[in-house]
Formats: structure tokens, sequence, C-alpha cells
């Protein structure tokens, strides 16, 4: 049995909308999930004794996912990684991306996915986000729809990505969250056990 629980993250400046979170948990594993970015805030999982941790980075505060930071848990695009000089060329033209990475265009540009207010439609065993990049958003070609959708199955946390463009257009999308699978303590890597 999965339940999902919705509750306020925070405020964006300026009255920009409101952050909601999303907790997800079965008897096996707890994920949070904030509508800023598609963010995985937390993600709980049982250790062979049984006990809970958390095994992704991320911040307690709204406000640490507004700051520059390394895109902690968020969905990533419209294209994940860097497109050099920012340009590309498609179907003989070239198109100029915003620029956010010394020369390069970084994870969809200055204002990409991980920077925007997603819309959550709750599920019975998870929740799906949704959002529009228009045309010419931070360069890119065409409108193109975005479905993320977080299910918990038991045991397991289930991304499932879905795009929807209004005319030919790259679409690499991705999740971002860094992973310290002895929790919130600070452990060599070398000493985790798989």
């Amino acid at each position: 049995m999965v339940s999902v629980t919705r509750a306020v993250f925070g405020d964006l400046p300026l009255g920009a909308g409101t952050v909601e979170k999303f907790q997800l948990q079965s008897d096996q594993l707890r994920v949070d999930i904030i509508s800023w970015g598609c963010t995985i805030t937390a993600l709980e999982v049982k250790d062979r004794q049984g006990r809970a941790s958390d095994v992704v980075l991320g911040f307690d505060e709204l406000e640490g996912y507004l700051q520059k930071q390394p895109y902690f848990g968020a969905v990533v695009g419209r294209v994940a990684n860097r497109i050099a000089k920012g340009t590309f060329t498609l179907d003989g033209k070239e198109y100029k991306l915003a620029i956010n990475n010394g020369p390069n265009s970084l994870h969809g540009g200055v204002k990409g996915f991980d920077k925007v207010l997603w819309t959550p439609r709750v599920l019975s065993n998870g929740v799906e986000f949704s959002r529009v990049s228009p045309d010419g958003e931070e360069g890119y070609p065409g409108d193109l729809k975005v479905w993320v959708t977080y299910t918990l199955d038991g045991g397991e946390l289930v991304v499932n990505y879905r795009a929807q463009a209004s005319q030919t257009t790259p679409v690499n999308l991705t999740n971002h969250s860094y992973f310290n699978l002895a929790g919130q303590v600070s452990e060599l890597a070398s000493a985790h056990l798989l």
C-alpha cells in the first residue's frame, strides 16, 4: 500500500506561486518530491538491518533550491548535459540557446526545467508533474509538453518521462539526484556495501 501526502513547502518570491511537497511512502521506502523543478528532496530506504536513511543530497528549505545550487534532485532539460557553444543545427537551421556554463548551455539553460514550477496531479501510488515549455524558451524550437511521473511499486521508485513536441526539437530529460548510500553521514564511498 502506498500513501501520498501533500503539503506546502514554501512560497516563491514576488508571489510567483506556491511550491508543494509530495511524500510517497510504502512499507519499504519514502520519497519527497517538490513541484519546483520536479525535485526529489529526500529518498529514505532501509538497510539490511531495517534502519531507514535518506540517501540523496538536498535541502530542508525552499531557499536552498532557489539559490545557485548543483541541480540537487531536479529534473533537468530540455536537454541534460552541455550543448557546446550553446548552438545546434536542426533541419538546416541554427539555433542559439541561453548560455549558462562558460560558453555552453547546460541542463536546459539559464531557466531550465529545474527552475520552474510544475503542475502536480496526485495518483493512487504517486504523483505526476506536467508543464509546457513554449516555443523559443531558452532558444529551443517548438512547444514541448512534458510529464514526469513518480510512483512507488513495492520497494521501487519508478520515474517515467514523457514529452510531446509540436515540431522537431532535441529532448533529453533526466533526474539529477546525488546519492550517498551511507545516508546523511559522511562516509567514504569505498566503504559502501551493495
